[in-house]
């Protein structure tokens, strides 16, 4: 009866998104209103980078690899199951890359993960790629003014099969994504959810997870509550006195290449006297997600699952 409800919840959120999910019929071709900026694309992008990871995983989970001239900065190793086709993807550089070394590769699109893609002061503004004759897509994550939602997941996967003309492609993954996240809240329903603190990185303060960025609703899906959602921001730095008055029951911990390891970030966390009255530390409960997992992209619903498993076994 419960696998019968969330195929029913599935099959309804896939028939209400494909109206949306069809190409623009026009001899303009399709127009996209992007972060304030109206971009058209006379036809299908045919040399792409993707700037950070994220948006470099969506056009391959979507079957676009063959459009990916190149990548910038990854934050993880890939999911498995687009591991040999994401290696295969040239990557440009670990980090950020110079306007000139993403210009080297004769790009038709740029499409930006975060707002530092698109940085004036490092040369890279969107107005010197339309200059160069560049198209520029930024995640839509990085221009909501409000907290970012899984519906905005599947209208970003949505759009780029509106791009590149593949919105079957779309459908199919977005249906797939969506009976992953049914499959865990149908499981959850009933359970009480747990108190959560995301540690990110910090010293003398905690960098966080807030209240607006996609990592908060992964939470809330995987069956906790994020201690720090009251901040009206993706991410914030907070004092260790405000995690100790917030008492979470459980310790997430973002992992990334460039940070120290997780049982690093445990042990440090554990070390730190002014915590040892959090149920999190007294009971050593730690949850781990991969930066990837927090941001918009295809993780972020596969995400629920996993965190789920670590939250409520």
């Amino acid at each position: 009866m419960v696998r019968a409800r969330a195929l029913l919840i599935v099959m309804a959120l896939a028939l209400s998104g494909c109206a949306e999910s069809k190409p623009t019929a026009s001899t303009a071709g399709v127009t996209i209103d992007n972060c304030g900026m109206q971009i058209t694309f006379d036809g299908v992008p045919q040399r792409v980078i993707g700037y950070y990871q994220h948006p470099t995983e969506i056009m391959v989970a979507l079957g676009l690899q063959d459009k990916l001239v190149g990548m910038v900065y990854p934050d993880n190793d890939p999911l498995p199951r687009y591991a040999d086709v994401y290696k295969a993807i040239p990557k440009i550089s670990d980090k950020d890359a110079s306007f000139e070394q993403l210009l080297a590769k004769t790009p038709d699109l740029v499409y930006g993960g975060y707002d530092s893609s698109f940085d004036d002061k490092e040369g890279r503004s969107r107005e010197a790629f339309t200059k160069a004759g560049i198209k520029t897509y930024l995640s839509r994550e990085e221009c909501i003014d409000r907290a970012v939602t899984m519906d905005d997941v599947w209208e970003e996967i949505r759009t780029i099969g509106r791009v590149f003309q593949v919105p079957d492609r779309a459908d199919a993954l977005i249906a797939e994504l969506q009976a992953n996240v049914a499959k865990t809240t149908e499981r959850l329903n009933g359970v009480q959810p747990l108190k959560v603190f995301v540690y990110d990185s910090g010293d003398a303060t905690a960098f966080t997870s807030g209240g607006t960025g996609i990592g908060n609703e992964v939470i809330k899906l995987a069956g906790g509550v994020n201690v720090f959602g009251d901040v009206r921001k993706d991410w914030a730095d907070v004092s260790w006195e405000q995690v100790l008055q917030r008492s979470p029951d459980v310790i997430v911990i973002y992992d990334y290449y460039g940070t120290p390891a997780v049982d690093k970030k445990i042990e440090f966390l554990l070390g730190k006297p002014e915590l040892a009255g959090v149920p999190a530390i007294r009971d050593r409960r730690f949850a781990r997600l991969t930066l990837q997992d927090t941001v918009l992209g295809v993780r972020a619903p596969f995400a629920v699952e996993g965190l789920a498993k670590q939250l409520h076994p």
